[in-house]
């Protein structure tokens, strides 16, 4: 009996696996570390075949911990990490490393995209502002900088379509990534105009046919099938990109409800719904994502941070390397364990952060590459316990400055990531938004909402809506009311935090280009 789906999420700090039952139980997981590299000051790429080695072993894995399991599968779905270029020639071999989202290199080629007077048309089409992180983008900057990157390939991939390709030996993409980058969100087909304004024409080959894995499913190799240890002839389903998966497992889409949706891993995306083209209310700064769902007519509406985690990560690292200096060696892991008394220890004081701490700057709600975090406010009475309660403040008023651009804030969020763990950034980011703060008691929500696609695409289902009602809205955590004094004290902060960031634009500007006074 095939009664098992399997959900591949490759992330960007792990590669998942995920068996469930057909009516979206969770039955095993398999989980590998990512891995990828610096190159140069602003590249981050990752090795496609590696990937594909990891996420294979994923799965082969799962057959250890779940009985017959070849047999049983229904299906297989994949989704994995967004934007970024995945290069490979005809014979589907690489064609370099692949590019990530965390990649800056083409942050002047969108500054001087984003400063064409037709870009404002091209944002009309995609429903998307330019990013650095961003396949178009990126291509630009490599016929711009480095031609010769180009020489051989046939097809330019995302993380989840080089999956696809080794599962199936299909080349193609998904209707969310394609339209974000390429195309119109309201036809969910490559846009001509958007091409010619990136110039990228002569490039038209490298994009590769537009799938719904909804609708349509392709066999399991023979080769993945014998590397992977299942059976050749599965179907196997291209999920869309990660953060449209995960919002659909988090529950952005449960019809009835009104609420928002944040993902705070080592990104943040901030998610409302569309429930029409009509109802996508593009902003005049030209920012943000429309991201095209397994549902006909409706859109995940998204501004992004481009650094969540990534802040606390780097406020604990200045932690362990202070200790480690007196010769005490702490990981990650101790210290995060003191998060919450450093929390309870800091004052209410008007400590200011901007958590723009990734060198790829920032995307959203603002996109600007040369964006820096920054303490603004400190005195001689502040003490390491505030500037970390400042990060998490930080991360939460980044939040509400992306919700705030996509209209009124929500009168729900649920909150799914990495981060939704700590009880204390769960308050925190309520007070920031002034209303609850609600939990998915399933941990695995990527694999979750490509495993959704599968079987709504395989008939299990007959509608998304059928699906919600069984593999979302049981999975529910009761909502946790805002803390009207907190939620008070971020009303009046806000408008400093975004005033600040708005003074402080002429000096990352001035910083990125070696403007800054010489030390002496």
């Amino acid at each position: 009996m095939r009664d098992i789906l399997i959900g591949i999420d490759a992330g960007t700090s792990v590669i998942k696996s995920v068996a469930f039952d057909l009516g979206g139980r969770q039955i095993a997981f398999s989980a590998i570390a990512n891995s990828y590299e610096s190159q140069g000051g602003k590249g981050v790429v990752q090795d496609l075949d590696r990937t594909w080695a990891d996420t294979a072993r994923t799965l082969a894995d799962l057959a250890d911990k779940v009985e017959n399991l070849a047999s049983r599968v229904a299906a297989i779905s994949v989704t994995g990490q967004g934007d970024g270029t995945w290069l490979i020639d005809k014979n589907g071999d690489p064609v370099g490393k692949g590019w990530l989202w965390l990649d800056a290199r083409a942050g002047e080629t969108v500054e001087r995209l984003r400063a064409d007077s037709g870009d404002a048309a091209r944002f009309s089409h995609t429903g998307a502002g330019l990013a650095a992180c961003q396949m178009g983008s990126q291509l630009r900057w490599i016929l711009d900088t480095a031609p010769e990157m180009l020489n051989g390939a046939t097809t330019g991939f995302h993380c989840k379509d080089w999956l696809y390709f080794k599962l199936t030996g299909q080349r193609a993409t998904d209707p969310s990534e394609a339209n974000f980058t390429f195309g119109n969100f309201r036809t969910r087909q490559y846009s001509e105009d958007v091409i010619d304004f990136l110039d990228l024409r002569k490039q038209r080959y490298l994009l590769p046919e537009i799938v719904d894995g909804a609708a349509t499913r392709h066999a399991l190799s023979d080769s993945a099938a014998a590397l992977t240890g299942l059976l050749a002839g599965t179907p196997v389903v291209l999920g869309y990109v990660d953060v449209v998966c995960t919002s659909l497992g988090a529950g952005l889409y449960e019809p009835g409800t009104d609420t928002g949706c944040s993902i705070i891993g080592s990104t943040g995306m901030h998610m409302r719904l569309a429930t029409s083209a009509d109802d996508v209310q593009l902003n005049t700064d030209l920012t943000g994502y429309t991201m095209c769902l397994p549902i006909p007519g409706h859109y995940a509406q998204m501004q992004s941070n481009m650094a969540a985690t990534l802040n606390i990560d780097w406020i604990l690292s200045l932690a362990a390397s202070v200790l480690k200096g007196m010769g005490i060696v702490k990981s990650k892991s101790e210290l995060l364990g003191h998060v919450e008394e450093w929390l309870a220890e800091a004052k209410e004081t008007s400590l200011l952060y901007h958590p723009y701490i990734s060198e790829a700057g920032e995307r959203g709600p603002f996109v600007d590459a040369s964006a820096r975090a920054s303490f603004i406010g400190l005195d001689m009475n502040h003490g390491f316990a505030d500037m970390v309660r400042a990060v998490f403040n930080g991360l939460a008023m980044a939040s509400r400055d992306c919700y705030a651009e996509m209209g009124p804030l929500p009168s729900r969020v649920r909150l799914t990531g990495g981060a939704a763990r700590s009880a204390s950034l769960r308050r925190i980011l309520g007070g920031a938004l002034g209303c609850p703060v609600q939990t998915s008691e399933r941990e695995e929500a990527g694999a979750a909402g490509t495993a959704m696609i599968a079987a709504v695409s395989l008939g299990i289902y007959g509608s998304m809506d059928d699906c919600v009602k069984e593999w979302v809205t049981p999975y529910q955590r009761q909502a946790e009311p805002a803390d009207a004094l907190m939620a008070a004290r971020f009303d009046a902060a806000f408008p400093l935090y975004r005033q600040s960031r708005l003074s402080l634009r002429p000096v990352w500007h001035a910083l990125s280009h070696g403007s800054a006074p010489a030390s002496e």
